[in-house]
């Protein structure tokens, strides 16, 4: 069984896309009307240094995954089993199952980047050596509350979201655990997957609902929904991606659904291999429980 898993804000890199741009000149037009700038321009050359802007990082992700993807299509002439993404790049899933047109995702990207660029004095920190329920004790502990979980990346990498300011104080808290291997504060002009992002959620469903251009097609392959970790239901399209931004990524538990099904082959499609990384230490971490606690732990 096959399944391609789509990387979301924090793979790009200057130079990213290559020559897909000129492979799928069509598909590259159609982004620049939408976008209003040359997409190409900002992922090959970045000339303005704002291809880490929320609002150019997740249109430029979305693209090239969608270029990556085409052509590994066009190459292969075969589709995934199952698809997933990785927060953005759970919009290159639905693409990918046919649940929208190119143009309509990035439509919906486009907005939702530029909201989410609005969002600002919060950030996140990956923590590296614990499990969630260390986490939020030691959250609840130290009278940080006011910090949410926000993507499962791995049993022992969960990222953090919240104030800039909490998040500075849970640094000292943390560093001073034996058992945490790494804090890392993050590259990201948010509190992303937190409850800071209410407003942006808010008036992403608004633009989302209110949109009548917006048209949803019926699944060519089972896509892995990042709030439930199971496959989407086809009425779940607008709900999921509005309460997304607001809701941590489940992706541990999506791709431990993933491997309980059968054998499994994870291919990560477009720029970068942090997915491939996590899915390795997921099923490194289920390999060693099953050995220690018997074939149905999951």
């Amino acid at each position: 069984m096959s399944v391609f898993i789509f990387p979301g804000q924090g793979s790009q890199r200057k130079g990213m896309g290559g020559a897909l741009f000129d492979e799928f000149p069509e598909i590259t037009a159609k982004a620049d009307q939408i976008l209003g700038y040359s997409i190409k321009e900002l992922c090959l050359e970045n000339p303005n240094q704002c291809l880490n802007e929320t609002k150019y990082t997740q249109p430029a992700m979305y693209t090239v995954n969608a270029l990556s993807y085409l052509k590994k299509i066009e190459k292969t002439g075969k589709k995934p089993n199952f698809v997933a993404g990785h927060s953005l790049g759970e919009y290159n899933a639905l693409f990918a199952s046919g649940a929208f047109s190119f143009e309509t995702g990035l439509k919906m990207v486009k907005r939702r980047g530029e909201l989410m660029n609005e969002v600002t004095g919060g950030g996140m920190a990956a923590v590296i050596g614990l499990n969630e329920e260390q986490i939020t004790d030691i959250l609840k502990e130290n009278d940080l509350e006011s910090i949410d979980i926000a993507n499962y990346n791995s049993p022992n990498q969960i990222v953090i979201s919240g104030l800039k300011t909490d998040l500075n104080r849970a640094k000292l808290v943390f560093e001073e655990k034996k058992s945490v291997q790494k804090f890392v504060l993050l590259n990201t002009s948010g509190a992303f997957h937190s409850r800071y992002l209410e407003e942006a959620r808010r008036e992403f469903r608004i633009f989302v609902e209110y949109l009548n251009d917006f048209e949803f097609f019926d699944f060519a392959m089972p896509v892995i929904s990042n709030i439930r970790a199971r496959p989407y239901k086809q009425d779940e399209i607008k709900y999921n991606l509005i309460q997304q931004i607001t809701h941590p990524v489940k992706w541990t538990e999506s791709m431990k659904y993933l491997m309980n099904i059968g054998e499994v082959e994870f291919e990560e499609i477009g720029t970068g291999k942090v997915l491939t990384l996590l899915v390795e230490q997921i099923k490194l971490e289920t390999e060693q429980r099953r050995e220690e606690y018997g074939v149905g732990w999951n």
